[in-house]
């Protein structure tokens, strides 16, 4: 039995072949009456578009690539939750590709432009510049973007929440709250953001205290990294020189700060020593933490981004600002 199609369809529920096609395009000019009547009759002989024939025709897949390389990020979710959600609004779908030891960025771009994706999007931590220069510049490769943080590239734009007015944010409210000595913690040096946050933070507190903020370095995104990076600081740090604060780069890395400090250390927190994350992640906000946070503005960054996959705003670089969470930590 052959499938059926659009002239199927067409002859079924009176309209023109044409009228069909629209009824099936999101955005495409059709009453909201005819629509309803074609998916009705689309349904009963079921019938679906050709999507596959549909992209030779206009050269385009609607296909996004999604690459990840920190998946146990717990922030990941709600921004590929927002992300997914709001491509397929536009029609479009999400292939991802999970970035790890065994399949490299240069290997997940590959596999996407083969393909025939008309974009990729990188949402992750571990790349670096040199990886992808040469992809991206590669003959027929598709649009790149950097989602929720930035790129170091110039031809390769980024959506993400300005490091400046959410680290002045942080800095500002610890300073009210009397803290003066604070220690930042941070990831691994591949990510650009992060070291904008942190250059951020030494040039604030040294101008407003004349304060000199170290940092140190967990090897990843983990509790259990940054527990351990912790713990051998403050062993070998004698007491009267502890922070009194620790500014986190993420909520993982806040909620491995907090899990020593009162397991380990047996402080109280934060009486004795103070803890900023970043994100704003619904695991930061448990009673169990709560977690001081500063909350990435997703919604509006994806709408940014899609924005210029779609071709309707042009290919820049864009940084929005979010918002302070003010909780037990500090």
């Amino acid at each position: 039995m052959s499938k059926p199609t659009a002239a199927d369809v067409a002859k079924a529920a009176g309209v023109s072949k044409w009228t069909v096609i629209r009824a099936f395009t999101p955005g495409a000019s059709i009453s909201e009456r005819s629509r309803e009547k074609i998916l009705i009759e689309a349904a009963k002989l079921g019938y679906a578009p050709n999507l596959l024939a549909r992209s030779l025709a206009t050269n385009q897949t609607n296909l996004i690539a999604i690459l990840v390389d920190d998946f146990a990020n717990p922030h990941k979710l709600p921004a590929l939750e927002a992300l997914t959600k709001k491509l397929q609004l536009e029609g479009m779908a999400s292939v991802l590709i999970n970035i790890n030891d065994e399949f490299d960025h240069l290997a997940a771009m590959l596999n996407a432009a083969q393909r025939q994706v008309d974009a990729m999007v990188l949402v992750g931590t571990g790349f670096r510049p040199e990886m992808i220069q040469n992809r991206k510049t590669a003959a027929g490769a598709p649009p790149l973007f950097v989602f929720a943080r930035q790129s170091k590239l110039d031809d390769v734009p980024y959506v993400d929440c300005d490091p400046i007015s959410a680290m002045q944010a942080i800095c500002e409210h610890l300073q009210q709250k009397g803290y003066r000595h604070p220690l930042y913690l941070s990831g691994p040096d591949v990510v650009s953001t992060g070291l904008g946050r942190y250059q951020f933070v030494q040039s604030y507190w040294a101008s407003t205290c004349q304060t000199t903020v170290h940092r140190i370095q967990s090897t990843d995104y983990s509790v259990n990294s940054a527990k351990e990076v912790i713990k051998q600081h403050l062993m070998i740090l004698p007491r009267e020189s502890w922070p009194d604060v620790l500014i986190c780069e993420n909520d993982v890395l806040a909620i491995g700060a907090m899990d020593v400090l009162r397991d380990e250390f047996h402080l109280r927190v934060p009486e004795q020593m103070a803890v900023t994350g970043f994100d704003g992640t619904e695991i930061a906000a448990l009673a169990a933490y709560d977690i001081t946070s500063y909350a990435q503005p997703l919604e509006e960054m994806v709408v940014e981004l899609v924005e210029m996959i779609k071709g309707r705003k042009p290919q820049q670089s864009v940084s929005l600002t979010g918002q302070l969470l003010p909780r037990q930590t500090t």
